[in-house]
């Protein structure tokens, strides 16, 4: 990943080639072996991270002119502190073992140009005073620092979460294993949203082809030529997702007692699939191993040429289950499905959107002060309803 980035951006590569030590880290462009002067008057070496603005695994013009900083607090030579370029003071922790206990800013006039700029000045601005104190100091290396980014779940940097500051929260969800059954409408929005996070696994389970009709149900848009190879569903779109997220598993098969099994070290299941005695399976299933779950539906219906009806998310849990019965169909409509299931693009997505916000709020990635079990979004009045709380 490292070495990909220095080769096709232009100011990382001159870092380089000027000896800096560079590393980048989970959409972090790191800094290490840079000399400071401490409160009293050692010479340390400290780490500059910056975000890191990429366009293709292209560096592009840094977004903010703020930089953080590992070590104590950099002083000049006589041990008093830097205050120009005081910022913020306090641990912060950007995920993936990164803890800064400073950020700085320096800003020009137009920002910096590229993040050859940006982290020279805050070098020199830091370093300088080691030198004038000790014009030995060691300040390059030329050395390269192996990333974890190699065994990132993810074929390009997630830079969207350094931006945002949240890859402390990303980590909570990176040891799953998540289950999709059910590639339809909002089967596959679901997977969109999950594909985005670092999850360990996505399952997909659907014994479906991907036809003209799933195309306008579908995030993304197929081409004539791909509707026409009438690829499996969990094939067409584990092809599209696997461009983002490596670990994308397609099962082109229905969930039945013979392969129900493969879902016993799931850590989550989405099911997205109609009512049947399969649904009523796989629910026991969860329920007799532990894993939490949530269940997706939509009930709409023409009425005065509008539509009207219920998008539902029903949550599972060890700890609530009595409520199941009562909020999932577990008739068979597969045989009307196409004649009396409406399904629209906008509501797939809600469905989705309220399915996958759920999952996060269980782990913890989300605050979740109501822990509803049950929520309904009437179309009509705009209400969302929300039922059978965790006491």
């Amino acid at each position: 990943m490292l070495q990909q980035v220095i080769s096709l951006s232009p100011d990382l590569k001159r870092l380089w080639d000027e000896g800096f030590e560079l590393e980048v880290k989970h959409g972090y462009l790191l800094v290490h072996n840079v000399p400071y002067v401490t409160s009293s008057k050692e010479i340390k070496s400290g780490t500059l991270i910056s975000t890191l603005d990429l366009a293709g695994e292209v560096t592009k013009k840094p977004e903010t002119h703020v930089i953080y900083f590992i070590g104590e607090y950099p002083c000049q030579k006589d041990g008093s502190p830097i205050l120009a370029i005081k910022h913020q003071n306090g641990d912060q922790n950007l995920g993936n073992k990164i803890v800064v206990n400073y950020s700085f800013s320096n800003k020009p006039a137009d920002g910096y140009p590229t993040y050859y700029e940006k982290i020279k000045r805050y070098f020199e601005i830091i370093s300088n005073h080691a030198k004038s104190l000790n014009p030995d100091v060691e300040v390059k290396k030329y050395e390269v620092h192996l990333t974890e980014d190699e065994e990132s779940v993810f074929n390009y940097s997630d830079t969207n979460s350094s931006r945002a500051k949240i890859n402390a929260l990303q980590e909570k969800l990176e040891s799953q294993k998540i289950v999709i059954v059910g590639l339809g409408g909002t089967g596959s929005y679901i997977l969109d949203l999950v594909a985005k996070t670092p999850v360990k696994e996505i399952h997909l389970f659907d014994g479906d082809e991907f036809l003209q009709h799933n195309a306008f149900r579908s995030p993304g848009a197929p081409s004539l030529e791909k509707l026409r190879e009438r690829k499996k569903k969990v094939d067409y779109f584990a092809e599209v997702y696997s461009r983002m997220h490596k670990r994308i598993i397609p099962h082109p098969e229905f969930i039945s007692n013979e392969n129900i099994n493969q879902l016993l070290d799931s850590y989550f299941v989405f099911l997205a699939i109609d009512g049947s005695q399969v649904k009523k399976d796989l629910i026991e299933f969860c329920i007799n191993n532990k894993i939490p779950f949530v269940d997706v539906g939509m009930g709409l219906q023409l009425a005065d040429n509008e539509l009207v009806g219920i998008v539902r998310v029903t949550t599972g849990l060890t700890s609530k289950i009595d409520h199941l019965e009562k909020r999932i169909s577990f008739s068979d409509e597969s045989e009307n499905a196409y004649a009396s299931n409406i399904q629209i693009a906008d509501l797939n997505s809600l469905n989705a959107a309220l399915a996958v916000i759920k999952w996060k709020k269980i782990f913890s990635y989300y605050q979740d002060l109501g822990k509803e079990c049950n929520s309904n979004y009437a179309i009509n009045t705009g209400e969302l309803f929300n039922e059978d709380f965790v006491v």
